[in-house]
Order: structure tokens, then C-alpha cells, then sequence
């Protein structure tokens, strides 16, 4: 007599090995071993699929948020996630390696972790676009096949150091520049104090007039504080490029009447031109603003003597064609003399220290101005003629519809 539960056994049966089939990538054809016959030896056909071996390591490594290639034992990439690109644009699977990754570090520790089968740590170093500084490691990965050979394998992995890198070039620079610019209102803030607690103790008329020295000291000292911040964090994201939309003309405006009460104080008219459609860049809209109303501010305040300041905002082309933004700000003063042009975005450069100092300038305006379009991926341009004023000028790269996000 035959029992149904007979059938159902072996259909389920029949499933689970189907199902350990496709896991472990046996065909129907072949015997199982619950069966008690032994399963044959593989073909050749059926011994280590490169493409589907690829297809698995490629899902695998995917998910990885560093970058990581995977190299067979002949130093030829197999496969790489998207991150991997940022690192080695010129990637492509099946050709050599050192082909992409020019760096003499990473080709010894390639060759080192190949022969001695032994992970590899190697720090690198590359200047193009930017400044940047990353780890590697170089691992041997042994991968068992469904046959029962075995696949040697490289992977590489990356971890980005420039974060790291910078914090520690910042915390130099900050520790050296702060201590010189912080040394001259610092003695004239101990200078005043000791007079007010000795000679002019009682002096009603001094001390009202060295307290208001002292603040304008103090005020200084925050200002240069607070520029020296605010270009630690854009250098710090330097290699990070904006992805935010950002229309310039409503930000040209905002900059122009919040400059108003400077304008009126200094008797300097401020004009603005911006076209009425939107002009979209990919940018940090804070960031954008700062470097902006530093121009305006140095033309209201060093090219007061013009009566007035224009500022526009325009399309271009970049002498290789590509679309870009413009914002030109042109004040009427005194100009600048040809020498002190290529060097006035360095940090501490002033044309006339004294005028700088008076006009409460820290010296690091335009330092931080080109930073800021660095990072965006554009620059800032300077024409002057002496008598006939100057022109800043921030070129910043068009974002179109068409143009994908990075």
C-alpha cells in the first residue's frame, strides 16, 4: 500500500537539493551525495567561473564604504566599487593594476604582498587635483571554489588621511600665525592696563580714552580669531566639493544689503547687476557669502575714495569653453601697484600694513576667499590700475541641468 506522504517526502526533498544545487552551483545533472553515490569529478567547463567568482566579490565588496579593488595573483584587477574610482579613476577590470595605481609605494607593496602572501600597510601621497594623503592596505585573500580549488586573490583597501593631515598642518599654522598677529594687540592691551592700574589710575580722561583703544584691540583680536577658524574648516574640507544647487543672484543681493550700513558710514554707493533668470552653481551657500562680503567689504573699505562700488553678476566661458558664473566687484579707489597683485591672497600679505591694520583688516580675506572658490572648484581673478581702482572677480563653474551632481 502506498502512502501519499511518500510523494510529498521526496518533492520536498526534491526542493531543498535543488536549492542546494543552486548554492553551491551543481547542476541538475549531477549525483547527490544524500544519495550515497559519489558526485564525479568536475569538468573543466565547471571549474572556478571567473565571471560569476567576480559577479560574487563585486556584491561583496559594494557594500564597503572605503574604497577597495580586488587583484588576482597576477596584480590584474578583478573588480572595484564605486569609491575605488575617487581614488583611481583610470580602473578597468581585467587590465594590470600598476597600469592605474602609478604610485611606487603601492606597486612595492603589491609585488611584497603577492610573494610573502602577507598583508601590507603603505601610506601615499598624490598633489593631483588636490593635496591628498591615504592608507592602503594590501591583504592576500585565499577563496575556496565550488571544485575545491582555490583562488589567491588580492585585496586592496583605502582610508582617506588628509582629514587627519590637515588638522595637523592647521594646528601648525594656527599656533604660528596666531602667536605674530596676537603679539601686537596683546602688548598694547598689557601696556594700557598697566598704565590704568599705575600712572593714569585716576585720570578720568585716559582712561576713557585707552578703554576704547582697548576695545578696538580686543575686537581685532576676535576678528583674526575668527578668520583663522573659518579657514581651518575650509581647508579641512578642501577636498570635499560641494553638491548643493545655489542661485548666485538672490546671494549677490542678500551680500549687497547687508554691506548697506558700511556703505552709508563710508559714503560709498554700492550697484548691483544680476541678470533676472537663475545662475545655479554647485556650492556651499555660507561659504559663498563669506568669500563675497569679504570683496565687498575690502572695496568699500580700501576703495572708499571712488564713491562707489559695482557689483555684477554674469555668464562666461572659461577659456576651454566650459560655462561659468562671474561676480566682478569693482570699486574706484587708488588701485593696486602690478607687484603686490600676485601675492595679495596669501595669508598676512597687506599691501600697506598700517592701512590694513586701521581699516580693522586681518590679513587673511582674501587668503580665505581662495580657499573658498579652491574648493568649488573655481578662482579669483585681480586687475588693477593705479588711480583707476580694481576688480575682484569670482569665477565659479556653471551648474546646469544637464551637468550631473558629482
Amino acid at each position: 500500500m502506498t502512502n501519499d506522504n511518500d510523494g510529498n517526502d521526496k518533492d520536498t526533498r526534491g526542493g531543498w537539493r535543488g536549492a542546494l544545487r543552486a548554492l553551491i552551483g551543481r547542476n541538475e545533472g549531477e549525483a547527490d551525495d544524500d544519495a550515497g553515490v559519489p558526485a564525479p569529478a568536475p569538468s573543466p567547463q565547471k571549474r572556478g567561473n571567473p565571471a560569476r567568482r567576480a559577479r560574487l566579490i563585486e556584491a561583496l565588496i559594494g557594500g564597503l564604504p572605503q574604497p577597495a579593488i580586488v587583484l588576482d595573483r597576477e596584480g590584474r584587477v578583478i573588480t572595484f566599487n564605486a569609491a575605488a574610482r575617487g581614488v583611481a579613476p583610470a580602473l578597468r577590470s581585467g587590465e594590470p593594476a600598476l597600469i592605474a595605481l602609478r604610485m611606487p609605494e603601492l606597486v612595492d607593496a603589491i609585488r611584497r604582498a603577492g610573494r610573502r602572501r602577507e598583508q601590507q600597510r603603505v601610506e601615499f601621497f598624490e598633489r593631483v587635483p588636490l593635496d591628498r594623503w591615504f592608507e592602503a592596505f594590501v591583504t592576500p585573500v585565499t577563496l575556496p571554489e565550488t571544485d575545491g580549488t582555490q583562488a589567491e586573490l588580492l585585496l586592496m583597501t583605502f582610508n582617506d588621511l588628509t582629514p587627519l593631515r590637515r588638522v595637523e598642518e592647521m594646528r601648525a599654522d594656527f599656533i604660528a600665525n596666531a602667536s605674530h598677529e596676537l603679539r601686537t594687540p596683546l602688548a598694547a592691551l598689557l601696556g594700557f592696563i598697566e598704565t590704568l592700574q599705575g600712572p593714569a589710575k585716576n585720570d578720568v580722561a585716559a582712561r576713557e580714552k585707552f578703554l576704547a583703544i582697548m576695545q578696538q584691540q580686543a575686537a581685532r583680536m576676535a576678528r583674526l580669531i575668527d578668520d583663522l577658524l573659518s579657514l581651518s574648516r575650509i581647508e579641512l574640507n578642501a577636498h570635499r566639493p560641494p553638491s548643493t544647487s545655489v542661485d548666485l543672484a538672490p546671494l549677490v543681493r542678500q551680500v549687497a544689503d547687508g554691506l548697506q550700513t558700511l556703505a552709508r558710514d563710508r559714503q560709498v554707493e554700492i550697484r548691483v547687476g544680476v541678470p533676472t533668470d537663475p545662475v545655479m552653481v554647485l556650492g556651499d551657500r555660507d561659504e559663498l557669502i563669506r568669500a563675497l562680503e569679504n570683496l565687498v567689504e575690502n572695496a568699500l573699505k580700501y576703495g572708499a575714495a571712488g564713491k562707489r562700488v559695482d557689483v555684477t553678476l554674469s555668464r562666461a566661458q572659461t577659456r576651454a569653453g566650459a560655462p561659468e558664473a562671474r561676480i566682478a566687484i569693482r570699486d574706484f579707489g587708488p588701485g593696486i601697484a602690478p607687484e603686490h597683485l600676485p601675492r595679495l591672497t596669501e595669508r598676512f600679505y597687506r599691501v600697506d600694513v598700517a592701512d590694513s591694520r586701521s581699516q580693522g583688516g586681518t590679513g587673511l580675506g582674501l587668503a580665505l576667499v581662495k580657499h573658498v572658490l579652491n574648493r568649488h572648484g573655481g578662482r579669483v581673478s585681480i586687475e588693477s590700475v593705479l588711480g583707476q581702482g580694481a576688480t575682484f572677480t569670482m569665477h565659479l563653474p556653471l551648474h546646469t541641468a544637464a551637468a550631473p551632481l558629482p
